[in-house]
């Protein structure tokens, strides 16, 4: 007979846990009496959901299960087959564990009992000595009816938790941060098409949490609307309702250590209920929440790594591999409504077929990146969005950025794309080509509009022309805009009178009082680049949209 002693000087059972078999066995008040496990020593993990004290013959009509039943051997029968009925009620009822105390009647246990215990898959625990049994039952129910306790303050404090989030209209966001901080476990929610919308990791990456997750969200589809573990990594999951339709679910992904408990499901069903009131508070569909916080963490480099960023984008449904990558900034302008422009770009590249994200980068600015084909032209793309866009919002303003290769590069594109949008003023013409700017469309006069509030170049010019500029005021004069004509001409002075309106000998006077009030000559090529440059910024700085 293979005899095994229970682990000695474990801790009680976690707060809020019913404690197992091997919990009690550990007590010092069943530790006294030297317990041996006989049978089931892969089950000692059974809950104990109360003690039972019987010396009767049929004790499982007084159980409900999940009883330690206690006892001295005294009423069991003599006979084999009244040994293995007795055993047969206590399984068949449920009991977690049978302790026959070896003072009075036994002194090894009857071989029937443990055979019968073995083929049943009963624990069979024997105590070589003697045990004071009521004084067992009362530990263990104090400990039972104390983890009660505990588990009921914790889920209070899960209700009060939520209710606070709710009362502040908190987004999808912190409701399921709250989540995987209460449970200690990583939570996600998606959509019906298994895309993952929000993924807050506990233990893990977001790169573990979420590769391959179409494909294992699908593995794991629930049996009914209910909230219950499934799938192959058993996950808990809930549904998510809106408006008394399913449009989505939680799942809670395991870890290491104890199975799901009580409390985790409290967690994921009051996460649930706090989601189901934020959607009715926060009306943007939460697909285009889950783009803007990527888009954001991309254009922005705020990711943790670019393993758990390809990671999220796959999850959303972007192909993340052997593609190029393309940055667009809409800028939808004065009376524009970025909501309702989100929404027309989403429409267009559904209806192209373009794998895209789509968001609010900034309050008045959309980011959008496209994923194509290697060989895929992007201009086509592009011109659809740019027509879209301009369609709703005509004074919107669309800047493109350069294809990169990898996920992780698209901070340049979206730099890039930002740089163009900078550098465009309000009303400036479209390329004859296209309806969007890019990089190459950069010229000084848009360079210089770009760092318009940057003091350097404010100074720069001031430096250059103030006292032009002071000499016109003062004598009413319009020496600037003869310099202008004349810069505009390469220093071609008969050009130069022809678009003035000037004779030569008028425009030779004029070009020397500029000479000696800039104390410059305009000879010198580097000096009418200067004097260029200046009058250029001047422009700018004063809203001239002509040359």
């Amino acid at each position: 007979m293979n005899q095994h002693p229970p682990t000695a000087g474990r801790d009680p059972a976690p707060a809020g846990r019913a404690p197992t078999l091997a919990d009690v066995l550990a007590l010092p008040v069943l530790a006294a009496g030297q317990p041996q496990v006989v049978t089931g020593l892969s089950q000692l993990d059974r809950p104990v959901r109360w003690v039972h004290i019987t010396e009767l013959t049929d004790p499982a009509s007084f159980l409900k299960g999940g009883e330690l039943v206690l006892t001295t051997g005294m009423p069991l029968p003599e006979d084999t087959a009244g040994v293995r009925r007795y055993v047969d009620e206590l399984t068949e009822v449920g009991a977690a564990a049978l302790v026959i105390e070896l003072v009075r009647r036994y002194h090894r246990p009857p071989d029937a009992l443990v055979q019968a215990c073995r083929a049943r898959g009963l624990p069979l625990v024997t105590l070589a000595r003697d045990v004071n049994f009521l004084e067992v039952t009362q530990v263990v129910h104090a400990l039972i009816l104390g983890g009660q306790a505990e588990a009921m303050r914790r889920t209070q404090r899960i209700h009060e938790a939520f209710t606070a989030l709710t009362l502040r209209g908190a987004g999808p966001q912190d409701v399921v941060r709250a989540a995987a901080e209460m449970s200690g476990r990583t939570v996600v929610l998606e959509n019906l098409v298994h895309q993952a919308l929000i993924c807050e990791p506990s233990g893990s990456t977001v790169e573990e949490a979420l590769g391959q997750w179409e494909r294992r969200s699908r593995a794991a589809e629930p049996r009914g609307d209910r909230t219950e573990v499934g799938g192959p990594e058993g996950w808990l999951t809930t549904p998510v309702s809106y408006q008394g339709e399913r449009w989505g679910r939680l799942a809670m992904l395991p870890a290491d250590g104890p199975l799901f408990g009580p409390e985790h499901v409290t967690v994921l069903e009051r996460t649930a209920m706090a989601l189901t009131v934020a959607r009715l508070i926060h009306s943007t569909p939460w697909e285009h929440t889950a783009h803007r916080t990527v888009l954001r963490e991309l254009a922005e480099q705020r990711h943790h790594s670019p393993e758990d960023v390809r990671a999220r984008c796959a999850a959303l449904g972007l192909p993340t591999e052997a593609g190029v990558f393309l940055a667009i900034l809409v800028d939808p302008g004065p009376g524009g409504e970025e909501t309702e422009a989100e929404t027309r770009l989403h429409r267009e590249l559904r209806a192209a077929g373009i794998p895209a994200l789509v968001g609010e980068l900034s309050p008045g600015r959309l980011g959008v990146l496209l994923a194509l084909r290697p060989a895929q032209p992007w201009r086509p793309v592009a011109e659809r969005l740019s027509r879209a866009a301009l369609a709703l919002a005509p004074e919107a303003i669309i800047g493109v950025g350069s294809e990169v290769a990898d996920l992780a590069d698209t901070a340049r594109s979206f730099r890039e794309a930002a740089r163009v949008i900078e550098a465009t003023p309000p009303g400036q013409p479209l390329p004859a080509d296209r309806s969007f700017h890019e990089l190459p469309d950069i010229d000084l006069r848009r360079l210089l509009y770009a760092l318009r509030e940057d003091t350097r170049i404010q100074d720069y010019t001031e430096r250059r022309l103030s006292r032009l500029v002071d000499h016109d005021t003062r004598h009413g004069t319009d020496l600037l805009t003869t310099l202008g004509h004349y810069l505009d001409a390469a220093g071609n002075k008969t050009t130069a009178a022809r678009r003035g309106g000037l004779s030569r000998e008028t425009m030779y006077q004029r070009l020397r009082t500029i000479e000696r009030l800039l104390d410059t000559d305009l000879e010198s090529g580097d000096r009418r680049t200067e004097l260029h440059v200046a009058l250029t910024a001047l422009r700018v700085l004063r809203g001239d949209r002509g040359r």
